[in-house]
């Protein structure tokens, strides 16, 4: 079993040290949904929602969570992200909007924390933004199905 890189020797907390690690291209995929009833996301289709564009916020809101990782998440390392790109995708049955971030960096570690809180606050802004027409939403599944790069290799989730 992976032991936890988290903690030191006497179990406290700890940022992991990356100094010697070596820079290589790391590339993270999250995905997650937010379900709703068929109306809601008809507002959303025909851009009816009174807060505006819920696809244009939701998107740019995944954007900067992303960027701000390290401030919400404690033992996260500041990166200089180069590419996040957020992609939205409405189904029908069941009524829901899928949510997938892509992000990369040319670092000395990972961006899977990265992809998943832009997944997340791509999903709480959809349901902010719609709230006052539905407090039925749920927003989950969110996971990590794709990393690349640095010494561990490739993870792809099986779906």
């Amino acid at each position: 079993m992976a032991k936890l890189t988290h903690l030191d020797a006497e179990g406290r907390a700890r940022m992991v040290d990356v100094t010697e690690k070596d820079v290589t291209s790391r590339v993270a995929v999250a995905r997650g949904a937010v379900w709703m009833r068929p109306e809601t996301l008809g507002l959303i289709l025909e851009k009816k929602v009174e807060k505006g564009d819920v696809f244009s916020v939701a998107r740019v809101a995944g954007i900067m969570a992303a960027k701000k990782t390290p401030e919400l998440i404690p033992m996260c390392h500041p990166l200089n992200l180069t590419s996040v790109e957020i992609f939205l995708t409405p189904e029908q049955n069941p009524a829901r909007v899928e949510i997938e971030a892509i992000v990369k960096v040319s670092g000395k570690t990972g961006v899977e924390m990265e992809a998943m809180t832009a997944v997340s606050v791509c999903g709480l802004t959809i349901y902010d933004m719609c709230k006052a027409v539905d407090r039925e939403m749920s927003i989950g599944e969110i996971r990590l199905v794709k990393k690349s790069g640095g010494k561990s290799g490739t993870f792809i989730r099986k779906e």
